[in-house]
């Protein structure tokens, strides 16, 4: 990419916040979860650079740092844009079918690990073209965070997504020692991750619009592809490693029956 920054008024880059470690060098990709003071703003310190394989966990985060340092040393007007989880039409990994496929199944229940309040801020892809329009119209060497203007709770996000498509259950909202089998979501984190926006604010964006509204278009999709439509090979398969652990539902139907 260097030779064509060099011949470009401007440059951006996607990068992640799976860069940022807390206080103890831990990182969303760290067995133990990062425990952040705040909102993390852009000179949170990151994780050391390397050329890892990118693929795995730990060698995801260096390596975006690695492409970010390269570019940033080049000399050229480079924004370095950080999204945390981004959602959108035809995402590669959907999180949302974690509700989506819940209520097309007709599940009674939503079961949440820690109550339902793990934050773990949201990324619209329309959001993230939104600040590379004004990013790449305004050049400048800088790094950007990028997420929705709100940061709704693993239960907000499910009340949403039941609502959009007309779907009540019963909300099981699980305390600490509950079975570990029940209640995983992809935001369900013991501390808060939520990026400071302000930087990005500070040079004219202005967000395409707040999680309820931006998510609307991937629900959609994610339904019409359930059925048969545009899309329906993209859906996770049923023994995806990442979303086989989140549809227990046998686990689910015992602690229902259990029930008084």
């Amino acid at each position: 990419m260097l030779p064509l920054t060099a011949d470009s008024g401007s440059t951006v880059m996607i990068s992640s916040k799976a860069v940022y470690v807390d206080d103890a060098g831990r990182h969303s990709n760290s067995d133990v979860p990062p425990h952040f003071d705040g909102p993390i703003r852009e000179t949170q310190p990151t994780v050391a650079p390397n050329d890892e394989d990118h693929t795995t966990r730990e060698g995801y985060g260096p390596n975006k740092v690695a492409a970010e340092n390269v570019l940033l040393d080049s000399g050229s007007p480079v924004t370095i844009v950080r999204p945390s989880k981004v959602h959108g039409a035809r995402a590669r990994r959907p999180r949302e079918w974690v509700f989506v496929k819940r209520v097309l199944d007709r599940r009674p229940a939503v079961f949440l690990a820690h109550r339902g309040v793990g934050v773990d801020h949201p990324t619209a892809a329309a959001n993230v073209a939104a600040l590379i329009e004004v990013a790449a119209a305004v050049p400048g060497r800088r790094v950007l965070n990028c997420a929705d203007p709100d940061a709704p709770s693993a239960l907000e996000i499910s009340r949403t997504i039941a609502t959009r498509l007309g779907h009540e259950w019963i909300e099981v909202l699980l305390d600490e020692g509950a079975d570990s089998r029940l209640g995983r979501t992809p935001w369900d984190t013991p501390h808060p991750i939520v990026l400071d926006m302000t930087a990005a604010l500070e040079i004219g964006y202005t967000p395409a619009g707040d999680y309820a509204t931006t998510v609307a278009d991937e629900i959609n999709w994610l339904v019409s592809a359930a059925g048969g439509g545009e899309g329906a090979g993209a859906l996770p398969a049923l023994d995806d490693p990442f979303f086989s652990e989140m549809f227990d539902y046998a686990a689910e139907d015992r602690y229902l029956a259990s029930r008084p």
